[in-house]
C-alpha cells in the first residue's frame, strides 16, 4: 500500500523525486576483467536507479597494496561506474574500519550508512560490523540452496538482517529448499536492466555460446562431497557439437598452463574463446552475448542436486538481447517454461531437440526471449518489489 500510495504522490508533485538511497555492496575492485561479475551487480544498481533511487556502490579496499596500486584498480571502477551514470557512487570499507580514505576521494563507510536508507548485500561474508553500521540490513541470497547448506552448517552468520531476499522459488517453501536460517525469505528473480539492454534483431548466423568459470571448489552435502565446478557440469555434453545443428562455443577463463583441457573441448567441436579476451569489459561481455544468436550452457553440478529453479543473470542478459537460451534442467519452476525462449533439457537427446527446435524455430524464440526478460526479469519491476517490502 505504501508503494503504490507513493507513486500516487510523486505523480501528483507532493514528494521528492528521490525515492531512497540504497548502498549495495559490490566485489568487482579488483576484478576488472571480469565483464560479466560486473554486469551482476550493475543491473540491481542499475534498477534502482529507474526507480528514482540514489545508489552507493560499497568495496572492500584491499590494505595489503599499496596507494598507487590502489588507485589504478579504483580509477577503472570509477569510469565505469560513470559510464553507466553512477557517478560519484562508489564507497571504500576496509577490516580496519579507517575513514581516512581521502586519497581515492570516494566516500566513507561512514557516509555511506548515514546516507542510506538501506544496505543490501550479497556477499555473505561481510563482517557483521560493518552490516550493523546501516540503519537497515537486506540479505541477497543469489546462491539458492547452497546458502542455506552453508548456514546449516554454520559458515555464515546472518541473523542480524532485518530483511531476506532470495532468488530460488522454493528456498523457505514447504517441501522446498531449507529455509537455512529460520527467517522469512522473499522471493525475488533475478534482474537485468532491459533498457540498457536493447533487443537486437535475429541473427541466424554464428555460434550458441555461454561465458562461464569453468574451475570451481568442491561442495559437499547430506549425500556427500562432489566437483561443482561448470567443467563438471559440461562433460555429459563434452561430444554435444558432433550432433549439434548449431555451432557452440564456450567463453571461459583457462590459463596458459591449460592447453590440454582447451584441446579436448576444440577435438570434440567446441570453439573455445578466452573470456578475459572477448568479454573482459562490461562492454566486450555485452557485445559478445549479442553477437551471439543464444546460449547454451549446462549448470553447476549443486544446482542438478538442490533443483532450484536457478537461472543464471547471464541468461538474462541473453533473454533482454532477444537471444533464446537453451540452458539444463535445473528443478521445476512456477512461471518458466521449458520450450519457449528458454529451452530446457535434461539430458544429451533434450539438448540436441532443444538446439534443433531453436534452429527451426529461430525469430519466434528470439521475441520469446525478450518477452521473458520484460515481463518476468526487468530490473525496475523487481527492485520495485523490494522496494515495496522494505519501506
Amino acid at each position: 500500500m505504501y508503494f503504490i500510495s507513493f507513486f500516487i504522490l510523486r505523480s501528483a508533485g507532493i514528494v521528492s523525486s528521490s525515492m531512497a538511497t540504497v548502498c549495495l555492496s559490490a566485489a568487482t575492485i579488483y576484478y576488472p576483467k571480469g565483464g560479466g561479475h560486473f554486469w551482476v551487480y550493475l543491473n540491481w544498481a542499475l534498477g534502482f536507479k529507474k526507480n528514482n533511487c540514489e545508489v552507493i556502490w560499497l568495496e572492500k579496499l584491499d590494505e595489503d597494496l599499496t596507494i598507487e596500486q590502489n588507485r589504478i584498480f579504483i580509477d577503472y571502477l570509477k569510469n565505469q561506474l560513470n559510464y553507466y551514470g553512477l557517478n560519484n557512487s562508489l564507497a571504500l570499507w576496509s577490516d580496519s574500519n579507517n575513514d581516512s580514505l581521502a586519497d581515492f576521494d570516494c566516500k566513507t563507510l561512514s557516509i555511506a550508512s548515514e546516507e542510506a536508507d538501506f544496505f543490501l548485500n550479497s556477499s555473505y561474508h561481510i563482517p557483521n560490523h560493518i552490516v550493523k553500521q546501516f540503519r537497515k540490513a537486506i540479505l541477497l541470497d543469489i546462491d539458492p540452496g547452497q546458502l542455506q547448506l552453508w548456514l546449516s552448517q554454520h559458515h555464515f552468520d546472518v541473523s542480524f538482517y532485518d530483511y531476506y531476499f532470495t532468488i530460488g522459488e522454493w528456498v523457505g517453501v514447504n517441501d522446498g529448499l531449507p529455509p537455512g536460517s529460520g527467517s522469512s525469505w522473499h522471493y525475488l528473480p533475478p534482474c537485468v536492466c532491459v533498457d540498457a539492454w536493447p533487443y537486437i534483431s535475429p541473427q541466424p548466423a554464428g555460434y550458441l555460446t555461454t561465458i562461464t568459470h569453468w574451475w570451481h571448489n568442491w561442495e559437499y552435502d547430506e549425500k556427500g562431497s562432489f566437483d561443482n565446478s561448470k567443467r563438471a557440469g559440461f562433460m555429459p555434453y563434452l561430444t554435444l557439437p558432433k550432433f549439434s545443428p548449431l555451432k557452440l562455443q564456450l567463453a571461459i577463463a583457462l590459463a596458459s598452463g591449460e592447453e590440454e583441457e582447451k584441446s579436448i573441448l576444440i577435438d570434440n567441436g567446441w570453439s573455445v574463446q578466452n573470456s578475459f579476451e572477448v568479454a573482459g569489459s562490461p562492454q566486450e561481455y555485452q557485445q559478445y552475448i549479442q553477437r551471439s544468436i543464444g546460449e547454451f550452457s549446462c549448470v553447476k553440478p549443486s544446482c542438478i542436486r538442490l533443483q532450484n529453479a536457478w537461472i543464471s543473470d547471464r541468461t538474462l542478459c541473453y533473454f533482454a538481447s532477444g537471444k533464446p537460451a537453451i540452458i539444463e534442467h535445473t528443478g521445476p519452476s512456477k512461471f518458466l517454461p521449458d520450450r519457449e525462449g528458454i529451452l530446457r533439457f535434461k539430458n544429451f537427446e533434450e539438448a540436441v531437440d532443444c538446439i534443433t527446435e531453436v534452429e527451426r524455430n529461430y525469430e519466434q524464440h528470439c521475441r520469446h526471449a525478450r518477452w521473458l526478460a520484460e515481463e518476468y526479469f526487468d530490473a525496475k519491476k523487481v527492485t520495485a518489489k523490494l522496494l515495496e517490502i522494505v519501506l
